[in-house]
């Protein structure tokens, strides 16, 4: 596209708009509805979750002041960049961070705090439905939350007239609609992926548990990439544009989760592809060419946006850790007289990582803030240890904490590994492999396997929910996998990055030791 043509496709709306609620940061992305490839616009907020009474949340208003000032922010850059007003897309699109627990009313309101992904409160129903199911439920599921709020006898249970995720909610409030993008459903109830739709059998079993129950009432209606979410309220346009220039009537896709919206900004929704997404978290998702030979902890089942199986590692931990390391080193430079910004911290700190020994000298680093199911953690302490031999350089800590980022998810992939299940693809995305080089070379030894990277790997989930607003406004009840790799991947460019035989050697000695020093993680745990 020319930047004129960009501009007339802002004036008449030939754009859709994706808004991704993600862990410390909501993001708005503008794409061109004929060549999804071309972001036209970005906009965003910084938020956090807060540690609320022994439970991690994120306020409502805090959601609606965060989506308002996205989208503000994205209508800024429009005018910047393109010199028109942007006044409405002409597809919408929500999706968030999965699972967690959000009851509401026959109202719609909430009935209790968010629960994000992040607690682990919920052992005793994860278990319990891992039992009865037959399928691993995490502790991080909506029903594992939902079963654990039965089991504590919570006074509000009895008002409870829905269930939803975060993505589901903003999208019930802004078309009036209680649905879910089947990949964000299957993080609530296990997916029949033979009717995509909830496991109906084990609908009857979670019903058994309780006289009188009926889970489907409250879960969302399932909706599959392709098929209209509804379409924008003039509430739910003033919620969103409270300048009143935003109208009515914008067809909505069904709101989807973060790791969904991954799978589509990495283009891997087909057997044998798989993506791994970093940010506050970090996941790998696999598509599946056949089911799991066996239920393993380690991994939960989820689909991709059209329904089919996917394995999904997911760690509760990913570049926090990292993250405020940076903003350490980043002050270091600012007290001495060298002030960089952000990007130029992570680049000079990823460049010095490269020149580290290949197993981190000796380093161990946990970026454990909160409980880590896979390692058996049930609260985080994050530590940097080391013996009295090893070497303590620059390069080595970085190199270590890089490491440390994929050390619980190289656990779970390793289950995989022996599951058989194989790879063609591994596709990431996350704004940590903006930074070139580091980052996407040393996953690539964790894994062992070739990683490719998109040029829009920083845009994340928000670009891929845009996408998928796009998909049913120009395609819609398409092959959503044609459709990624003729209309949006074409011509797309993908810098891939073989495993080094030294770095996987080095790293293969760095999780052995991390393994093993999982122990002192448990001490910190019961001691501080």
């Amino acid at each position: 596209m020319t930047p004129d043509s960009d501009a007339q496709a802002i004036i008449t709306g030939r754009t859709a708009l994706g808004i991704e609620l993600g862990s410390t940061r909501i993001k708005a992305c503008l794409v061109a509805a004929d060549d999804p490839a071309v972001v036209l616009a970005v906009g965003a907020h910084e938020w956090e979750n807060e540690l609320v009474d022994g439970t991690w949340t994120y306020a409502m208003e805090d959601v609606w002041h965060g989506l308002r000032a996205a989208y503000a922010d994205l209508a800024a850059d429009a005018r910047r960049r393109h010199g028109v007003a942007f006044v409405a897309p002409g597809a919408l699109g929500v999706s968030a961070m999965m699972h967690g627990y959000l009851a509401l009313d026959a109202d719609g309101e909430p009935l209790v705090p968010f629960r994000t992904w992040r607690n682990t409160s919920t052992g005793a129903a994860a278990a319990e439905l891992s039992g009865l199911f037959g399928v691993n439920i995490p502790l991080r599921w909506s029903i594992a939350h939902y079963r654990q709020a039965v089991l504590d006898a919570e006074p509000h249970v009895s008002a409870v007239r829905r269930l939803t995720t975060l993505a589901g909610h903003v999208h019930a409030r802004l078309t009036g609609e209680h649905v879910l993008g089947i990949g964000d459903a299957s993080g609530m109830f296990p997916i029949d992926p033979a009717t995509r739709d909830y496991d109906a059998a084990l609908l009857e079993r979670f019903d058994a548990l309780t006289p009188g129950g009926d889970i489907r009432s409250l879960l969302p209606e399932v909706r599959v990439a392709g098929q209209p979410g509804g379409t924008l309220t003039a509430q739910g346009a003033a919620l969103l544009d409270p300048t009143g220039a935003l109208p009515a009537g914008i067809v909505c896709c069904p709101p989807e989760g973060d790791a969904g919206t991954g799978m589509v900004a990495t283009g891997a929704v087909a057997p044998r592809t798989g993506n791994v997404s970093a940010g506050t978290s970090i996941f790998a998702m696999v598509v599946l060419e056949r089911p799991l030979a066996a239920a393993h902890e380690e991994l939960d089942v989820v689909t991709t946006p059209v329904g089919d199986p996917v394995a999904m590692v997911h760690c509760n931990n990913g570049a926090s850790e990292l993250a405020a390391w940076a903003g350490v080193f980043g002050r270091f430079a600012a007290a001495s007289g060298t002030a960089l910004s952000p990007d130029a911290v992570f680049d000079t700190l990823f460049a010095e990582a490269l020149d580290g020994e290949s197993d981190a000298g000796g380093l161990l680093a946990y970026n454990h803030l909160a409980g880590e199911p896979i390692a058996g953690l049930a609260e985080g302490r994050p530590l940097v240890v080391r013996t009295p031999g090893s070497e303590l350089t620059l390069a080595n800590l970085m190199r270590a904490q890089l490491y440390g980022v994929f050390g619980t998810l190289s656990l779970g992939m390793r289950v995989l590994e022996a599951e058989g299940v194989a790879i063609d693809a591994m596709y990431a995305h996350g704004g940590m492999f903006r930074t070139a080089g580091a980052a996407q070379r040393f996953l690539a030894a964790a894994i062992d396997a070739p990683v490719a990277v998109a040029a829009t790997a920083g845009e994340g989930g928000a670009w891929g929910i845009a996408v998928l607003a796009a998909f049913v406004r120009e395609a819609p009840g398409g092959d959503l996998a044609a459709y990624l790799r003729d209309a949006v991947f074409g011509g797309a460019a993908f810098g891939v990055v073989e495993p080094d035989a030294g770095d996987v050697a080095g790293y293969a000695r760095y999780l052995e030791r991390y393994r093993a020093g999982l122990a002192i993680e448990s001490a910190a745990v019961a001691a501080l």
